[in-house]
């Protein structure tokens, strides 16, 4: 493999986030042009790149060649060696930015980087000396050293978190030395105690000269414990940082209380008569968010050497960015060659590509990460955002997106857009059951609380010079939820980012094609289609695998697709958070203790609350069955009961409860994909069989794996009306169609000896006629708004959504055209929105 013309640029801002490396890569000298977007911390990475240390020269100007040397299955890139010119070799041991300049090659090292050697060698030598039995021989020296290389391990905390003991045990296991700023700083450089300065000069001059002492601090390699006060000094925290990886010990407020109480801390800045120290605490946190790079939760009762031993994991996770890589449902297994010419997927290609080249979808390699029993429990009183923050930063490297930036993405997203601050709370409904109230956010549906977030992690994960359309298809509530969550980007992201849904015309409520439809702006659009929803997902799974029509889009306007439906694992993950949540809430709400289970139900049609719910429980969430709840598209009832998926002779049936009216379930292959242990080639089959003659049959060994997690069962028209009228006149709350269809599937299957938590997935309000109908009302006016107003009127728990009341004045008398079901006429109303929207390349 050669590499020419190759050139690097900053991308996205001057902290440089990204790292953008172009290439032309030679295998078998034909040459293929490729474009990468890495993050800066990672540097380059070759595509693709075999296991194994490589050997590079400068054969020419401007040139460098790869050769293999000898097979290493433990070595990365970070192993590539080359002749820097023919009397020195220089070998990378940590991750670097490569390029050329005035024809000459050069290896601009990163922060946490080490140059190995620069020794000047012969030939022959430099062969020898990073030939793979030098490597293996080095391999213990190396082990503790590459864990820190030349950066400081930084521990941050609330006062009383234990950063210095903690500290300590780190610098002995890792043989580094160790600095408390309290001590070995502050008082070293004051000739007095942190206590008398503080009282000496008050709060605000402390925070100052602490800041001050804290900038002639110069280290490396080290261990540094800092103040509890030292994160409100922003200036010092940049110098630390430089050379730092700043680790967040998060201690329970309640604990550090306890701790400070106990040791009669008096030298705390803010601590004064009339200000708690929970309030200190509080105050405080605000700062950490800003700073750190990995946290560690501190579980109650946990010992200072277990934590030393998070830390280190956690900054071994951190330094190995590696990996956390995505495959597709569909790969081979690993070690096969024609996996090996894949380049490796990380979470930011997952996001940006949205289906996997082979059309399967991607899932993490090693799974999801699992939580304790005690880290669940150390996010009971924590609010949404913060319970979504830690399980997010656990589930997404920080090389692919840092903490703080998460931090900020995370609090924007579940804020004011949401009418309940609580975001998805749960209430009582009767006897052990328990709705998940998901209708909160901006559109009245539980696509929200994903679909709020999915656009900003989009919007930070592409590349500034590229334009991206998504393509989005919806059998109800995700086309509102697409299309408002990508308003609310900065117009600077809008202007890189389009969006375009297809809707089934005749399969979803007026109220739901109302809101569509009132989002025409420059770059959104919703079209109806004259087919049902499975109709508009395969002809966007369709265009996707059309490389003839993605390639012309490339060269024609610059402009590459994703996906933002449930296929797309950033539309996904944010959803296994209100999971854990609601089972979080009931054991704050004293409704059962840490550790005992319950079951959730679940309306389902393309599977993806469902798996998100598989997906919490896999993460250490105590649930014990999740009950699939269907309509009279039942497909997905009958292939758990049976392990037979049978779509021959079926059609789609039009329902009260629209956004289930899917017969092909898309994530049920991340599913299966679990179940059977990552075996991509038999979910390929499986998949491949379905499309060629219309089923599958599940193998036994599967179909009991399935059923050990899910039950299922489905719900009639009739029985759907008749629980929302039940449930409306003993406690005056009214259901949605979706979350009856539920609640009839729960009170059958559910054996009442846990409790269930049902999820309610939209607001009543969207599916006024059917609700009116269920009330048993004689009139029912025509216009969804007048519905709106009628039902209203009744005081209903909960009220009527605000949102689509305002959204229905402002689009009441929109004109609309509906378009054929044909892939050629999606394909042209996509490239119309491009022509409109994004510069044409010439």
């Amino acid at each position: 493999m050669g590499l020419t013309g190759l050139n690097t640029w900053r991308g996205r801002n001057e902290s440089c986030s990204f790292l953008h490396v172009s290439w032309t890569c030679h295998e078998n000298r034909a040459p293929i042009n490729r474009v990468h977007s890495l993050k800066a911390r990672e540097a380059f990475r070759p595509p693709a790149c075999p296991t194994g240390p490589w050997l590079g020269s400068m054969e020419t100007p401007g040139w460098v060649t790869r050769t293999r040397s000898s097979s290493n299955p433990e070595a990365d890139w970070r192993g590539l060696s080359y002749l820097h010119n023919a009397k020195t070799a220089v070998s990378i041991s940590a991750p670097c930015n490569v390029y050329l300049k005035k024809k000459m090659f050069h290896v601009a090292w990163n922060q946490h980087l080490r140059l190995m050697t620069r020794t000047p060698v012969s030939d022959v030598f430099s062969k020898l000396i990073f030939s793979r039995s030098f490597a293996i021989s080095c391999k213990s020296w190396l082990s503790m050293q590459s864990l820190v290389g030349d950066k400081n391990i930084v521990l941050m905390g609330p006062p009383g978190a234990g950063k210095t003991t903690v500290g300590k045990i780190v610098g002995q296991k890792l043989g580094c030395c160790c600095i408390d700023v309290d001590d070995d700083v502050l008082e070293t450089s004051w000739n007095m105690s942190v206590a008398e300065k503080l009282k000496e000069v008050g709060n605000e001059q402390f925070l100052e000269e602490e800041g001050k002492a804290l900038l002639s601090l110069s280290a490396s390699g080290s261990v540094v414990s800092l103040s509890g006060s030292n994160p409100m000094n922003a200036a010092s925290m940049e110098h630390v940082k430089k050379n730092g990886i700043v680790v967040y010990l998060d201690v329970s407020t309640k604990t550090i209380i306890n701790r400070l109480n106990f040791m009669k801390v008096d030298r705390i800045v803010g601590q004064v008569p009339g200000t708690s120290l929970r309030d200190i605490l509080q105050f405080r946190k605000q700062f950490y968010k800003k700073w750190y790079d990995v946290r560690v939760i501190c579980e109650n009762g946990i010992k200072a050497e277990a934590v030393a031993d998070k830390v280190l994991c956690a900054i071994k996770r951190y330094q190995d960015s590696e990996s956390e890589s995505f495959i597709s449902t569909r790969s081979l297994h690993c070690g096969r060659k024609e996996e090996q010419k894949s380049p490796i997927k990380y979470f930011s290609d997952a996001v940006i590509e949205g289906l996997a080249p082979n059309c399967g979808l991607f899932v993490p390699e090693m799974g999801l990460p699992k939580f304790t029993h005690g880290e669940w429990q150390h996010l009971l009183g924590a609010t949404y955002a913060e319970r979504a923050q830690t399980v997010l930063e656990r589930c997404i490297h920080p090389a692919d997106l840092p903490a703080s930036t998460l931090w900020e993405i995370v609090e924007t997203t579940y804020g004011q857009n949401f009418t309940c601050s609580k975001i998805a709370p749960v209430r009582h409904l009767a006897g052990n059951q328990f709705l998940l109230e998901l209708f909160h956010g901006p559109t009245g549906s539980f696509k929200d609380l994903a679909l709020q977030l999915m656009p900003h992690l989009f919007a930070y994960c592409i590349p500034q010079t590229c334009n991206y359309m998504f393509l989005v298809a919806t059998s109800g509530d995700t086309g509102s939820a697409v299309l408002d969550g990508f308003s609310q980007l900065k117009e600077s992201d809008k202007q890189r980012i389009a969006v375009i849904t297809f809707f089934p015309n005749d399969g979803v409520s007026q109220i739901q094609k109302s809101q569509m439809i009132g989002y025409q702006e420059a770059n959104t659009k919703a079209i109806g289609v004259q087919s049902d929803f499975d109709f508009c997902q395969s002809a966007i799974k369709q265009i996707f695998a059309n490389s003839d029509y993605t390639g012309f889009l490339t060269m024609e306007y610059g402009t590459a697709l994703s996906a933002a439906n449930s296929i797309n694992w950033a539309r996904l993950l944010p959803q296994v958070v209100y999971h854990a949540s609601a089972y979080l809430d009931l054991v704050e709400q004293n409704i059962i203790p840490f550790g005992s289970p319950v079951d959730v139900c679940i309306p389902t049609g393309n599977f993806g609350n469902i798996l998100a719910a598989v997906y919490a429980k896999t993460m250490g969430i105590p649930i014990r069955k999740c009950i699939c709840a269907s309509n009279q598209n039942n497909c997905l009832t009958e292939f758990i009961k049976t392990g037979l998926y049978d779509l021959r002779g079926r059609r789609l049936v039009h329902s009260l409860s629209p956004a289930i009216d899917i017969l092909k379930s898309s994530n049920l292959e991340r599913y299966l994909h679990l179940i059977a242990n990552g075996d991509g080639q038999l979910v390929a089959q499986l998949f491949s069989h379905l499309e060629r003659q219309q089923y599958y049959q599940l193998q036994k060994e599967l179909l009991g794996k399935l059923q050990q997690d899910l039950m299922a069962d489905w719900c009639s028209e009739e029985d759907c009306l008749n629980a929302i009228h039940s449930v409306f006149n003993t406690t005056g709350y009214i259901l949605d169609t979706h979350t009856a269809v539920a609640k009839v599937v729960a009170d059958r299957l559910q054996d009442k000896t846990c409790p269930v938590i049902i999820s309610s997935t939209a607001h009543y309000s969207k599916f006024a006629p059917a609700i009116l109908q269920a009330l048993r009302i004689g009139e029912i006016k025509q216009t969804p708004l007048s519905q709106l107003h009628l039902l209203n009127s009744y005081n209903p728990l909960p009220p009527v959504h605000r949102g689509l009341l305002e959204t229905l004045k402002k689009n009441e008398k929109q004109n609309y055209q509906a378009c054929a079901a044909d892939v050629n006429v999606l394909m042209e109303h996509i490239e119309a929105l491009i022509q409109n929207h994004f510069t044409k390349v010439f």
